[in-house]
């Protein structure tokens, strides 16, 4: 028997009170289909029309059902903004949370503070408090606060939510994980931990699991905007374009200033139109995999690994980037060094120079002259590129292209990197800000 759906409309429009009772029905409501998402923006411009003709305590109940529905659809500035007129103890609790989710800390102190006074319950305040010490890197006061709530581990998932958070802000990532695997046993629906245990497989490449988290933490509203980020960007990987521009148009609809996420929306957009040739994608990555192999998992010589280190030649690709009299040319590399790598390059079905030959065909990385760098300049080159600290979506990208190192990123053109699967404009202007505060460039910048 199929269970009977919310009815949003009737739960702002027809009852006169907004309690608690009211946030778990709409809780509930806003899981049962893309329909009650949309019953509740309608609900909510009905709302406004109402308030209008409202004064005195009748606006103030409106005003706090207002600041409700905006919450749980996403408008937290909007909702701020109707909480902080209805003066009552939920409305200063979600107004409290509110100000915790856009950052303003202090202000989250002070309304949680009034949610007390006006009665709300008492642990469950201090549960939020601990998470705004924990943010402004009060830890020892999380910690104590945490501690004196220790009755509430049997039950509470938000407990051990907090709990979590506080163990990977101390270092210990197995606790922290035990913690959000406890929190969800406790209520299946935790957006919080269910978004963490979702990144934690996100960051070990455990994709199908971290799409499975971050699936259910965008089931439940508010939806955890960190959540729809980063599924897009794991749907975009599995080429699953259609849901990833979805979850990035689901950002914008809620926060239309948000910039980064209308950018992805459109390289997404963009994305679905792509003719991807997977056949030859296939052939170019087990080829791509042939030049990373590093020179150093073959036998030479030591006056071969030597010279090769000395002109910074780390794969097979790099030696598809240089000519014979390249390698002559340098000091104390003769016949007999030449003879030994072309022969480990035949090997595997290469040869020297064959990059510059070819047009850069089996590598994209090629530069057709390289300029002798300076230490300090080499010392930059060599830093890794996760120095730059990248957006996830630019961080797979770099290691889907095999690129560990700032000197192999700025080996690349902008056309080059574009033509990867999921890189796009938003991503190039990411790396080049990135580069520029460092003072390099891509080539053909």
């Amino acid at each position: 028997m199929e269970a009977i759906k919310t009815d949003i409309k009737a739960l702002f429009l027809e009852r006169e009170d907004c309690d608690a009772g009211t946030v778990q029905r709409l809780r509930e409501g806003l899981t049962q289909g893309p329909a009650q998402y949309k019953a509740l923006r309608e609900v909510i411009e009905a709302m406004k029309t109402r308030l209008e003709s409202q004064s005195g305590l009748a606006a103030k109940k409106w005003q706090l059902k207002l600041g409700i529905a905006l919450y749980f659809l996403g408008k937290v500035k909007e909702a701020v903004q109707y909480l902080k007129q209805a003066e009552t103890a939920l409305a200063n609790f979600y107004l409290g949370k509110a100000f915790a989710s856009l950052s303003d800390l202090e202000e989250a102190h002070k309304a949680f503070e009034r949610a007390e006074k006006l009665g709300y319950t008492s642990s469950q305040i201090q549960l939020q408090r601990a998470g705004l010490f924990r943010q402004q890197q009060q830890l020892k006061t999380a910690r104590d606060l945490l501690t004196r709530l220790e009755d509430l581990g049997s039950h509470s998932a938000e407990f051990h939510y907090q709990m979590g958070h506080l163990k990977l802000d101390e270092g210990d990532r197995s606790a922290a994980i035990k913690h959000f695997e406890r929190a969800i046993e406790l209520d299946p629906n935790h957006v919080g931990a269910l978004f963490q245990l979702g990144f934690f497989h996100d960051l070990v490449g455990n994709d199908e699991d971290a799409i499975g988290f971050y699936e259910r933490s965008i089931a439940q509203y508010p939806v955890h905007v960190g959540a729809m980020f980063n599924l897009a960007v794991l749907y975009e990987d599995n080429n699953q374009y259609d849901k990833a521009t979805r979850c990035y148009q689901h950002i914008v609809d809620a926060d239309a200033t948000n910039d980064k996420a209308r950018l992805f929306y459109k390289d997404s957009k963009a994305s679905l139109s792509m003719f991807i040739d997977e056949e030859a994608e296939r052939k170019y990555d087990k080829f791509a995999q042939v030049l990373e192999i590093p020179v150093t998992d073959f036998e030479l010589s030591v006056r071969s690994r030597n010279c090769l280190k000395k002109m910074n030649i780390r794969s097979l690709g790099d030696l598809t980037r240089v000519t014979e009299a390249q390698l002559l040319a340098s000091k104390n590399f003769g016949e007999t060094s030449l003879l030994e790598i072309k022969e480990m390059m035949t090997a595997k079905g290469l040869r020297l120079g064959q990059a510059l030959e070819e047009g850069a065909r089996y590598d994209p990385r090629f530069r057709s002259s390289q300029q002798p760098l300076s230490e300090q300049e080499q010392a930059i080159m060599n830093k890794p590129v996760s120095e730059l600290n990248l957006s996830v979506r630019s961080r797979k990208c770099m290691n889907r292209l095999g690129i560990a190192t700032l000197g192999e990123l700025v080996s690349r053109t902008a056309d080059e990197l574009l033509e990867v699967k999921n890189f796009g404009m938003t991503s190039l202007h990411e790396v080049r800000e990135k580069l520029t505060q460092i003072g390099i460039k891509l080539r053909g910048d």
